[in-house]
């Protein structure tokens, strides 16, 4: 019986969807063989100890003297500032100062017209002298009328009389002097002087206006600036361990730095902790001191104030990166002779201008990972860049900014 046309085909599909399903599981075969060679398990791949070397930048462990900071966003004040007014009622007649002058106690600032003042002080002399004459003339009187009374050649009633005015007469002297002084206080009150050393701010006033000791806006206002207040504030969690290093007598060291805490604008001492702490914020108030020589700190100025508690002396630290987190604590990975790493549990203190110290788990000068943790596991071989990709021959050196932003102590 002939075969069809169609049977032919059907084998012919047939066998060469067989050859290529042979084809298939050969080469699955090899790429199978060639994946996992035996005694390679679990080794492939870069983290691995038989993958490449990962490049990290590595850093040493430091011994030093750490100083523990508190910082608060404070504010600079005025150590004094007093708005100039005048004391009597009259017309500005001169101004002797001028704007942002430095000036002492004592100087002549500013001038009232002082004329009605001397009329007023001429006038008290003037009764003076009159009363004084009427009380010499009762004096000689009453001597005459104690002899005439001894030859009772007058009677007690005139000798009396006598002696009640010139009595009369020596009060009214003293009334006299006494409105004297106040004349003489009321025209040295038209001269006004600087009651502090300081820096006189913008004129409030021009000459020729009438002024009155009730105007509220004044004359000027004088800033002192040398020596300077900074007011800044501390959470009221921080304010036991201040007063367990002694802040409550003040003396603690003090720097003030702008906002950007890259810049230091003064070094200076805590003078006093407020007696309360404010409810509302739950903050404490502290002043410090600042000499201010070079005119650094300006009143109305906000400043990072960093108080100095204390030093730790000989602290291990590290640069902060080094330090990681994971589900069993805080490690860190540490460079081995062998160019491999291990990770090191370890155990944290502060964090201070970019560098955390170490209670214990690291020893001074071991090698350890400041930067590239994210690619390694235990066992990664390592190459030593510098932190721009570069290889190096030895450890970086440690790292971390001068400026950096501190942090109050405690663990992170």
């Amino acid at each position: 019986m002939p075969v069809q046309p169609h049977s032919k085909r059907r084998w012919f599909t047939t066998g060469a969807g067989f050859f290529v399903l042979l084809i298939a599981l050969w080469i699955w075969h090899r790429s199978g063989n060639r994946t996992e060679q035996p005694g390679q398990a679990g080794t492939s791949g870069p983290h691995g100890a038989g993958g490449p070397s990962v490049p990290v930048v590595a850093g040493k462990v430091e011994q030093k003297d750490v100083p523990i900071h508190l910082e608060g966003l404070g504010t600079v004040q005025a150590f004094n500032t007093v708005t100039l007014h005048t004391r009597v009622d009259g017309q500005l007649e001169k101004v002797l100062f001028t704007e942002g002058q430095n000036v002492k106690i004592g100087d002549l600032l500013a001038q009232i017209d002082p004329r009605p003042f001397q009329e007023t002080l001429d006038q008290a002399i003037a009764k003076k002298a009159q009363d004084e004459a009427q009380f010499a003339n009762a004096k000689i009187t009453l001597v005459r009328n104690t002899d005439l009374l001894a030859k009772k050649v007058i009677d007690q009633s005139d000798f009396d009389a006598s002696k009640y005015q010139t009595d009369q007469f020596q009060a009214a002297v003293l009334a006299d002097q006494a409105a004297i002084q106040s004349a003489q206080t009321q025209l040295d009150y038209t001269q006004i002087t600087s009651p502090i050393d300081g820096r006189t701010g913008i004129r409030l006033v021009d000459v020729g206006n009438i002024v009155h000791a009730a105007d509220p806006g004044g004359i000027v206002v004088i800033t002192q600036l040398k020596p300077i207040s900074v007011v800044f504030t501390l959470p009221e969690q921080d304010l036991q361990e201040l007063l367990n290093k002694g802040g409550a007598s003040g003396g603690l060291p003090v720097a003030a730095l702008d906002r950007g805490n890259t810049t230091s604008l003064g070094e200076g001492t805590l003078t006093v902790v407020d007696n309360e702490i404010d409810q509302t914020t739950g903050t404490v108030k502290l002043k410090a001191t600042f000499p201010n020589d070079d005119l650094k700190l300006w009143p109305g100025k906000f400043v990072n104030a960093r108080l100095v508690l204390a030093t730790e002396k000989n602290a291990m630290v590290v640069p902060a990166s080094v330090v990681q987190r994971g589900p069993q604590g805080t490690y860190a990975y540490v460079i081995k002779p062998d160019k491999t790493v291990a990770m090191q549990t370890v155990k944290v203190g502060a964090t201070e201008d970019g560098e955390t110290l170490i209670e214990s788990g690291l020893t001074p000068g071991q090698q350890i990972v400041v930067d590239g943790q994210y690619k390694l596991q235990p066992g990664s071989h390592v190459e030593l860049t510098s932190a721009t990709g570069q290889p190096q021959n030895s450890a970086a050196p440690m790292g971390g900014s001068p400026h950096g932003k501190s942090r109050k102590p405690g663990k992170p």
